[in-house]
Protein backbone atom coordinates (compact mmCIF):
# COMPACT_ATOMS: atom_id res chain seq x y z
CA UNK A 1 0.00 0.00 0.00
CA UNK A 2 1.37 3.23 -0.99
CA UNK A 3 1.78 5.97 1.82
CA UNK A 4 0.97 9.33 0.97
CA UNK A 5 1.90 12.73 2.68
CA UNK A 6 0.21 15.56 3.03
CA UNK A 7 -0.06 19.55 3.63
CA UNK A 8 -2.34 22.16 3.94
CA UNK A 9 -3.36 21.48 0.42
CA UNK A 10 -2.06 18.08 -1.28
CA UNK A 11 -1.95 14.65 -0.60
CA UNK A 12 1.26 13.57 -2.74
CA UNK A 13 3.18 10.63 -3.05
CA UNK A 14 6.19 12.32 -4.72
CA UNK A 15 9.61 10.06 -5.05
CA UNK A 16 12.41 11.30 -7.54
CA UNK A 17 15.17 9.67 -8.48
CA UNK A 18 18.62 12.07 -9.07
CA UNK A 19 21.58 11.99 -10.64
CA UNK A 20 24.40 15.02 -10.40
CA UNK A 21 28.10 15.04 -10.81
CA UNK A 22 31.14 16.83 -9.76
CA UNK A 23 32.36 19.63 -12.55
CA UNK A 24 34.30 17.50 -14.98
CA UNK A 25 33.37 14.48 -13.54
CA UNK A 26 35.98 14.51 -11.03
CA UNK A 27 37.14 11.49 -8.99
CA UNK A 28 36.87 13.69 -5.77
CA UNK A 29 33.51 11.89 -4.02
CA UNK A 30 36.29 9.43 -1.63
CA UNK A 31 36.96 9.34 1.84
CA UNK A 32 36.00 12.30 4.20
CA UNK A 33 34.39 14.32 1.56
CA UNK A 34 32.51 11.35 0.65
CA UNK A 35 31.52 11.22 4.83
CA UNK A 36 30.73 14.43 4.66
CA UNK A 37 28.82 15.00 2.13
CA UNK A 38 26.35 12.24 2.86
CA UNK A 39 25.95 13.58 6.76
CA UNK A 40 25.35 17.12 4.80
CA UNK A 41 22.79 15.69 2.90
CA UNK A 42 20.90 14.30 5.38
CA UNK A 43 21.12 17.47 7.49
CA UNK A 44 19.63 19.91 4.77
CA UNK A 45 16.97 17.04 4.24
CA UNK A 46 16.07 17.48 7.69
CA UNK A 47 15.80 21.14 7.32
CA UNK A 48 14.15 21.19 4.10
CA UNK A 49 11.92 18.59 5.08
CA UNK A 50 12.75 16.06 2.93
CA UNK A 51 12.96 12.29 2.86
CA UNK A 52 15.83 10.55 1.82
CA UNK A 53 14.90 7.08 1.26
CA UNK A 54 18.24 6.15 -0.05
CA UNK A 55 21.33 7.46 -1.05
CA UNK A 56 25.07 6.37 -2.01
CA UNK A 57 27.85 8.26 -4.14
CA UNK A 58 30.56 6.89 -6.51
CA UNK A 59 33.91 8.90 -6.49
CA UNK A 60 32.55 11.09 -9.66
CA UNK A 61 28.73 10.98 -9.15
CA UNK A 62 25.95 10.98 -6.40
CA UNK A 63 22.36 9.15 -6.82
CA UNK A 64 19.96 9.69 -4.59
CA UNK A 65 16.28 8.54 -4.25
CA UNK A 66 14.11 10.94 -2.10
CA UNK A 67 10.62 12.18 -1.80
CA UNK A 68 9.30 16.13 -1.18
CA UNK A 69 6.83 17.78 -1.28
CA UNK A 70 5.09 19.25 -4.69
CA UNK A 71 4.77 22.59 -4.09
CA UNK A 72 8.21 22.80 -2.71
CA UNK A 73 10.20 20.94 -5.97
CA UNK A 74 12.25 18.75 -7.30
CA UNK A 75 14.11 21.55 -8.93
CA UNK A 76 14.79 23.34 -5.34
CA UNK A 77 15.54 20.19 -3.52
CA UNK A 78 18.41 19.68 -6.10
CA UNK A 79 19.66 23.17 -6.27
CA UNK A 80 19.47 23.03 -2.53
CA UNK A 81 21.45 20.15 -2.28
CA UNK A 82 24.14 21.06 -4.62
CA UNK A 83 24.43 24.76 -3.62
CA UNK A 84 24.48 24.22 -0.03
CA UNK A 85 27.13 20.95 -0.08
CA UNK A 86 29.36 22.88 -2.40
CA UNK A 87 29.62 25.61 -0.43
CA UNK A 88 30.42 23.48 2.83
CA UNK A 89 32.84 20.77 1.66
CA UNK A 90 34.95 23.67 -0.52
CA UNK A 91 35.56 25.29 3.06
CA UNK A 92 36.15 22.10 4.55
CA UNK A 93 38.66 20.51 1.86
CA UNK A 94 40.52 23.60 0.44
CA UNK A 95 42.17 21.07 -2.79
CA UNK A 96 38.23 20.79 -3.84
CA UNK A 97 38.90 24.77 -4.34
CA UNK A 98 42.02 24.15 -6.57
CA UNK A 99 40.89 20.79 -9.03
CA UNK A 100 37.66 22.47 -9.87
CA UNK A 101 36.19 25.83 -10.58
CA UNK A 102 32.61 24.95 -9.18
CA UNK A 103 32.13 21.53 -7.25
CA UNK A 104 29.05 20.52 -9.02
CA UNK A 105 27.56 20.35 -12.95
CA UNK A 106 24.99 22.42 -13.62
CA UNK A 107 23.17 19.87 -14.85
CA UNK A 108 21.18 16.80 -12.98
CA UNK A 109 18.97 13.73 -13.88
CA UNK A 110 15.76 12.95 -12.39
CA UNK A 111 13.47 10.46 -12.69
CA UNK A 112 9.59 9.80 -10.71
CA UNK A 113 9.41 6.75 -9.00
CA UNK A 114 7.11 4.77 -7.75
CA UNK A 115 3.14 4.13 -8.07
CA UNK A 116 1.48 2.48 -11.07
CA UNK A 117 2.67 2.14 -14.41
CA UNK A 118 2.40 4.34 -17.04
CA UNK A 119 0.31 2.00 -18.94
CA UNK A 120 -2.67 1.48 -16.16
CA UNK A 121 -2.84 5.41 -15.15
CA UNK A 122 -3.20 6.10 -19.14
CA UNK A 123 -6.22 3.55 -19.04
CA UNK A 124 -7.52 4.61 -15.66
CA UNK A 125 -8.00 8.49 -16.72
CA UNK A 126 -9.28 7.65 -20.52
CA UNK A 127 -11.98 5.08 -18.76
CA UNK A 128 -13.36 8.02 -16.26
CA UNK A 129 -16.24 8.29 -17.92
CA UNK A 130 -17.43 4.99 -17.78
CA UNK A 131 -17.04 4.36 -13.74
Amino acid sequence: MNKFKSNKNVVYSCKYHVVWCPKYRRPVLVDEVEKRLKELLFEIAEQIQVEIIELETMPDHVHILFECDPQFGVHKVVKRFKGATSRYLRQEFPHLKSRIPTLWTNSYFVSTVGGAPLEVIKQYVANQKEV
